[in-house]
């Protein structure tokens, strides 16, 4: 019997290092459209207002996802402040969280070694470790979908005491259905029901608590639902017939991809564990025991059901599959504990090779003409860097497969996979300026009733820069539904805006290049005060005053007449006495 691969204080000091490693660096980016923006912009309005009901994005009302990443993102802004941060803390929180239960339930399933390598896969999957830096839905879902997977599986290997398993797992979806929607339950449904037919094992069953689950699940999920419904009748039909099924069934969302798009999302997106992975699943279904519930198969189960469900579908992000990963991170970690130097070999081989090429051939994975040549060349050298650190930390993995350590060679393989990860999210904010209203909303200061219009665009990131709404202009996308519900929050066409621009006191207004010619071709009075590479901001100009009899006082000062000209700077002022907007 192999010796534990960490004792107790090396197991307890591994873990600090790793909340350390993975927390510390949540704030120091910028926030990135189009998902960071929405959904720290919605939370940031919800703390605002104190209206926990109904979600609202740039002040409009925002059904498509439930509220509970809202909800623990508000009371994050009120504690920490509004900040990046804060922003990310539930995504970084529940991914951190995601991999210590790995552990847990790798080491409850099968052994010690085992748990810890999983959780060490988990963490250091490329798709896993990106999502839980950024600002989105799905690693909260993931970690739900997770909690409640595991406390089945341990349901069925610990029968006699599986009532508090059970609870736990129909609290834990109750929680993912509170994250993203319905989708939470049909997928361990359709995964139980696919597994018991393949099986033949319709033991689960028989400990899945109906009696005091459902309700506990129903308590736990139902009242928002109830209370949203009974604030907004119109939400009930476009949440669970538009953001349902036909999502799953159209095209509306304009997200189709073809089937096998998740295919090399997932071969590239778990390197370098991507032959582990398909070894682990290859072997899964063969039985660990002679007869009752299998763990292992369950979970392969959970995984092509996942990958199935999502690959039907007619729209498609590449996070989509995330809760794919943790279940494939148990089976791997199993896989690991047993395999010899000669896997290890390989995986720490195929590594140093990929590390080499991303060193010497950063802007191959980078379009050059999307962005300015300088961001690219910074985020590139953050790539090479990351890629020479992942590369050493792969050779000395093979060293020490080499001296007959396998399982210690994959622990340090997944810790530099890691690190190297980390850094290259890490240099990604040299692009945050080209996607990031950050640094064009610290260009220009703002009255809080001074009249601001996003033209033909929406930056999702600018309200939250900003900490206030825009009035948007000829531009619905997302908000359509919202906005059919609540029309005066926006203007439907250019000559609206024209004539509120027109009457409006020091107004702004952002919007791109293109736009802003063709208001100019339409003889609005306005001046650039801010512009990066994607954005405009213009202020309303005004025309001189009159001459007036000489001797006379025009009530304007020098300073006053030089914030009517019409040149770019952040200079925002009242018309002078006389002037005529």
């Amino acid at each position: 019997m192999q010796a534990q691969l960490l004792s107790r204080p090396a197991l307890f000091a591994l873990f600090l290092a790793f909340t350390l490693i993975w927390a510390g660096g949540l704030g120091s980016r910028k926030l990135v459209g189009p998902d960071e923006g929405r959904y720290a912009e919605i939370a940031r309005e919800m703390a605002l207002s104190g209206d926990w009901v109904t979600p609202r994005l740039n002040g409009i009302k925002y059904f498509e996802k439930p509220p509970l990443q809202y909800w623990a993102t508000a009371v994050a802004f009120k504690t920490f402040g509004e900040n990046e941060w804060s922003a990310r803390l539930w995504a970084g929180g529940t991914g951190l969280l995601c991999v210590l239960l790995t552990y847990f339930t790798g080491r409850r399933l099968f052994d010690a070694d085992a748990g810890l390598l999983a959780a060490a896969v988990a963490a250091s999957t490329p798709l896993f470790l990106l999502i839980g830096h950024l600002n989105t839905l799905d690693m909260g879902l993931t970690f739900f979908l997770h909690l409640a997977v595991s406390g089945f599986l341990l349901a069925q290997k610990e029968a006699e005491n599986a009532r508090p398993w059970m609870l736990l797992t129909w609290s834990a979806l109750a929680l993912a259905v509170l994250s993203k929607g319905l989708v939470a339950l049909l997928l361990p449904g359709a995964t139980l029901v696919v597994y018991s037919l393949l099986a033949r094992d319709f033991s689960p069953w028989r400990r899945l608590q109906l009696g005091s689950g459902l309700p506990l699940f129903l308590l736990i999920a139902a009242p928002w639902f109830v209370a949203v419904s009974l604030a907004n009748p119109e939400f009930a039909r476009f949440f669970f017939i538009h953001e349902h099924f036909e999502r799953f069934l159209t095209t509306s969302h304009g997200r189709y991809q073809p089937w096998w798009y998740f295919l090399p999302i997932i071969l590239v997106g778990a390197l370098p564990w991507t032959l582990a992975m398909l070894a682990a699943m290859a072997s899964a279904w063969r039985k660990t025991v002679d007869s009752g519930f299998q763990a292992s198969r369950f979970l392969l189960v959970w995984v092509l059901v996942i990958f199935l469900f999502f690959s039907a579908s007619d729209s498609k992000l590449p996070s989509y599959i995330l809760p794919m990963i943790p279940a494939l991170a148990l089976l791997t970690g199993v896989s690991l504990a047993q395999s010899g130097r000669r896997a290890l070999l390989v995986h720490a081989g195929l590594a140093a090779a990929m590390a080499l090429c991303a060193a010497a051939l950063p802007t191959l994975i980078l379009d050059p003409n999307d962005i300015e040549a300088g961001y690219l060349g910074r985020f590139g050298q953050w790539i090479s860097a990351a890629a020479v650190f992942w590369f050493l930390g792969a050779l000395f993995s093979l060293a020490l497969a080499w001296k007959g350590h396998p399982r210690k060679a994959a622990l340090l393989l997944a810790g530099a996979t890691l690190v190297a990860g980390l850094g290259v999210v890490e240099g990604h904010d040299e692009l945050g300026r080209h996607s990031s209203a950050q640094g064009i909303a610290r260009q220009i200061s703002l009255h809080p009733d001074q009249p601001f219009y996003s033209v033909r665009m929406y930056d999702q990131t600018l309200p939250f820069y900003l900490g206030r709404t825009v009035t948007l202009v000829d531009y619905r996308d997302e908000m359509a539904f919202g906005l059919d519900q609540q029309p005066g929050l926006s203007l439907p066409t250019l000559e609206a805006f024209r004539q509120h621009w027109m009457a409006d006191t020091a107004p702004l207004a952002i919007m791109s290049r293109e736009t802003l010619g063709q208001l100019q071709a339409l003889q609005l009075p306005m001046a650039i005060v801010a512009q990066d590479t994607r954005r405009i901001i213009v202020r309303k100009v005004y025309p001189p005053p009159a001459p007036r009899p000489e001797g006379r006082g025009d009530g304007c000062s020098a300073a006053q007449s030089a914030a009517s000209m019409p040149l770019a700077g952040p200079v925002l002022g009242r018309p002078c006495d006389g002037a005529t907007p």
